[in-house]
């Protein structure tokens, strides 16, 4: 089972969703890097459930423990250990599906695999799983701000409402100014209502997470496997219930001619190579070009479902279920800082993975 991602800044997390405690293990954070628990904390409040009315009402507070590698306010270059012991389970609302598969969720797959599942919240295969995630986010995220990179995601799509399409002309420093973390506020009110209104049907609906990455620098990448947008990709590929993944003008590229397409280079006053549009999101060739990166993360409708449904056990008797207990009627909102934190672990190890690249 893989549990480890990264070259140089390595994650491997661990814990399931019911069981004890959720956590991180982060090898090859470089020392002196200053970081407070507050910090981390706060990173795991966007993503904790029941912060809103329009996510799950599961009250889990996510109060996360150093066990290791950080002493005095600052990384020890040693194995950095980060916990969340869970509080708020309640497992019995999993018992009628012991030994069900429920529709679109890895019951099946983890039984086909493993010979067994835990079953209770979906064990390793939960979101909650996510949250070792954001928390080592933040060490990368603070790393790279260090060298003038800035990540920032927000939600541009919930259902068939759409935020405006160019990110120039959105203020990203509101994100967090409403509940669904869209910066756009007409846009977010209509959200929020879908969202409700899913809510209240018993249904659940999925959307867009969008993400721009400003300051990083050309050079970034490794050809011809390891390409920036391949493992950008990659990364947010693994998070749960998402579907898709495109970078820069994607699959409307299709529609451009190559003369359309084409980003041309100019050098700008300070004498920095520059180009008049923005078609490769950042990247050509695999390897970051200076300008912003920018890509899209579609998320799918969240798989439980507060209506019947049916479906079979594991003796393949034909069952009807109902899904039980708390869960988000959209992951968006809560989504967002999983999306920064993968992309910030991505660009974190190709950073420190270039300072081996050259003499200089």
């Amino acid at each position: 089972m893989s549990n480890t991602y990264g070259s140089i800044f390595r994650i491997t997390t661990f814990g399931e969703s019911h069981g004890t405690a959720v956590g991180v293990i982060v090898d090859g954070c470089p020392a002196g890097l200053p970081i407070t628990i507050e910090e981390i904390q706060a990173a795991l409040d966007r993503r904790r459930p029941g912060q809103s009315k329009i996510t799950t009402p599961r009250d889990e507070k996510d109060q996360v423990q150093i066990l290791s590698g950080i002493f005095n306010g600052q990384t020890q270059g040693t194995p950095i250990a980060l916990a969340v012991f869970n509080k708020d389970q309640a497992s019995h609302d999993y018992t009628h599906i012991e030994k069900a598969y429920r529709p679109s969720h890895a019951d099946y797959t983890y039984t086909a695999k493993y010979g067994s599942r835990d079953h209770r919240g979906g064990g390793r295969s939960s979101a909650r799983e996510t949250l070792a995630r954001v928390a080592a986010g933040v060490l990368a995220q603070k790393f790279l701000a260090l060298q003038g990179i800035q990540i920032t995601s927000y939600v541009s799509q919930v259902g068939s409402i759409y935020a405006p399409a160019d990110y120039t002309q959105l203020d990203l420093s509101q994100v967090d100014n409403t509940i669904v973390r869209c910066p756009h506020p007409e846009t977010a009110q209509a959200m929020i209502q879908l969202i409700e209104e899913t809510r209240d049907k018993l249904d659940t609906v999925g959307g867009v997470v969008s993400c721009v990455i400003k300051g990083v620098p050309a050079g970034l990448g490794e050809p011809v496997f390891d390409k920036l947008h391949a493992e950008l990709g990659k990364a947010m590929l693994s998070i749960n219930a998402v579907k898709g993944f495109e970078y820069g003008s994607g699959f409307e590229g299709v529609s451009m001619y190559g003369s359309q397409h084409n980003d041309v280079f100019y050098t700008d006053e300070d004498g920095q190579v520059k180009t008049r549009t923005n078609h490769s999101g950042g990247i050509q060739g695999g390897i970051s070009n200076g300008q912003d990166i920018y890509f899209k993360v579609a998320f799918k409708p969240v798989a439980t479902i507060l209506q019947p449904q049916s479906s079979i056990d594991q003796s393949g008797q034909e069952i009807t279920l109902q899904g039980k207990g708390r869960h988000d009627p959209c992951v968006l909102p809560r989504a967002v800082p999983i999306v920064d934190a993968m992309a910030a672990l991505v660009l974190a190890d190709f950073v420190l993975r270039q300072r081996a690249n050259k003499v200089d």
